[in-house]
């Protein structure tokens, strides 16, 4: 809902005023969603009813303050980029939760002190490998949780991000941490099965966190959004064709899915002084098809510039 909001007012220049009456719309939209819901209404479709059932937003907003462009609020909007950059900074700003700041301590403390287990095994066999796996396991989950907690926290620029998709980006960090992790135990050990065990969470990590990326829509706050909107952009084609973002992704996963088991035939067959490679081709098969989709026209862009 508020996504949809700042898209319904986007490019509007927000004065003191036009603001009050955005954050008074922005409650009966929540109102109105919690109502539908109530309903049994899925929130996505609650969400997108509740903003057109109030109409052209713009116009309405608009209707505060109609000389904008003159006197007080013209100068304000019309100030330096920093100093209105600074201003608005100050307005918004979030404080962060206690509560969020001493779990990231907690994690934090958590992640360093599996790190030294790490470093110590590295030069010292003597570590058992019972404790080494662990503390692999409790820097990737620790690493983790902070990631997914900070992404669902919001910030003075940013709107939260869903649980469930904060949690993808953490599991996404922590699965290549445990793949680092375990393909480093080949060091002490000299055993390329740890290679070949990297290989999954690596894979999965790399896979997952390509899925997220391509189909993250933006968290910006309308305020960001404003002071951003005097600059030109060039959209990439993830952003027009949301559908090239899911093919890709789609992609990149059967890719390295491939890479994975080629990975691990040419390691049992012919051995590592081969087997890698096949990583090797999959990364630039990645980097290819992300080069060939992203910046590619879109294709009701290809149909407009044809003739018959």
């Amino acid at each position: 809902m508020h996504r949809l909001l700042d898209e319904a007012l986007a490019g509007v220049t927000m004065t003191p005023e036009r603001q009050d009456l955005k954050e008074e719309i922005r409650a009966d939209l929540l109102a109105r969603v919690a109502e539908l819901r109530g309903q049994g209404v899925p929130a996505a479709a609650a969400a997108r009813r509740a903003v057109d059932g109030l109409g052209d937003l713009r116009a309405l907003v608009e209707e505060v303050d109609p000389d904008v462009g003159t006197g007080t609020a013209g100068a304000r909007a019309a100030g330096p980029a920093s100093a209105r950059w600074a201003e608005l900074q100050r307005k918004n700003r979030v404080r962060p939760r206690p509560a969020f700041l001493v779990r990231a301590v907690l994690l934090g403390a958590a992640c360093v002190g599996g790190l030294a287990v790490v470093a110590l095994a590295a030069w010292h066999d003597d570590v058992p490998l019972g404790g080494r796996l662990a503390a692999v396991v409790v820097v990737a989950l620790a690493a983790a949780a902070i990631t997914a907690d900070a992404l669902r926290q919001e910030t003075t620029g940013n709107y939260p991000m869903p649980p469930a998709r904060a949690g993808g980006y953490g599991a996404a960090l922590g699965l290549g941490l445990l793949a680092v992790g375990t393909g480093w135990q080949y060091v002490p050990q000299g055993a390329a099965g740890w290679l070949v065990a990297a290989v999954v969470p690596l894979l999965a990590g790399i896979v997952l966190g390509t899925v997220l990326g391509a189909t993250q829509t933006n968290r910006r706050k309308a305020w960001v959004l404003e002071v951003a909107a005097g600059h030109a952009h060039v959209g990439d084609r993830f952003e027009r064709d949301p559908e090239a973002a899911a093919r890709f992704g789609i992609y990149t996963a059967v890719t390295w899915i491939v890479a994975a088991t080629a990975f691990v035939t040419l390691t049992l067959t012919v051995g590592w002084a081969w087997s890698w490679t096949a990583l090797v081709a999959a990364l630039a098969t990645s980097m290819l098809t992300l080069a060939q989709m992203l910046f590619a026209p879109a294709p009701q862009e290809r149909g407009a510039d044809s003739t018959d």
